[in-house]
């Protein structure tokens, strides 16, 4: 049902972490492929893509590159795409299944984020009240995550390479009434 894109910098900390929070959803069956896309010039992420079962794709280029290559290289109905790090809340599998089939009924064109919750182990900085009021401003970010049909994905042309800032336009070409908030917390690492 679902192709998990994570675009990783070649630290097998923050991955490994993601990837323990995507289990449940592979042993639900709701998770058919996870690729992980990294740069040339370390073989850690190829170790740790091997030792987890999930497809390794080496890639040189901008982070907007290396998703659009693994949802290129990825055949599911629906892409998860995920930063290295964030790591998703036990509740994700039930909230995505009753999303992925509620659009896919309705026909709608909608993509899901979800929302954005700081570590509860990490202190609370001036900070952290400076990014919270980011968000609240100028919406969601790419580092919650997005859940979006193939079809949808494509037709609003994917994320282009060649554009700065690429992961924020394409959240933003969606629109306010393109995507829904997910009620499904992800914790991202600062």
């Amino acid at each position: 049902m679902i192709s998990v894109v994570i675009p990783t910098e070649g630290v097998e900390q923050p991955v490994v972490a993601t990837l323990a929070a995507l289990v449940p959803g592979a042993a639900a069956g709701i998770i058919q492929r996870v690729v992980l896309v990294d740069r040339p010039g370390s073989d850690t992420i190829e170790r740790v893509a091997d030792v987890a079962g999930c497809d390794f794709l080496r890639f040189e280029g901008s982070r907007a590159a290396a998703l659009a290559k693994g949802a290129e290289q990825s055949r599911s109905p629906w892409l998860l795409f995920l930063r290295p790090g964030a790591v998703l809340e036990s509740s994700w599998i039930d909230e995505t299944t009753q999303f992925m089939e509620r659009m896919s009924a309705s026909g709608q064109r909608r993509a899901g984020i979800f929302r954005y919750a700081r570590s509860p182990y990490e202190e609370a900085t001036v900070r952290d009240g400076v990014r919270l009021l980011a968000r609240l401003i100028s919406g969601p970010s790419a580092d919650q995550g997005l859940l979006i049909s193939r079809d949808h994905y494509e037709r609003i042309g994917g994320y282009a390479p060649q554009v700065r800032r690429a992961e924020a336009k394409l959240i933003s070409k969606l629109g306010r009434t393109g995507r829904a908030m997910l009620r499904t917390r992800i914790f991202v690492a600062a």
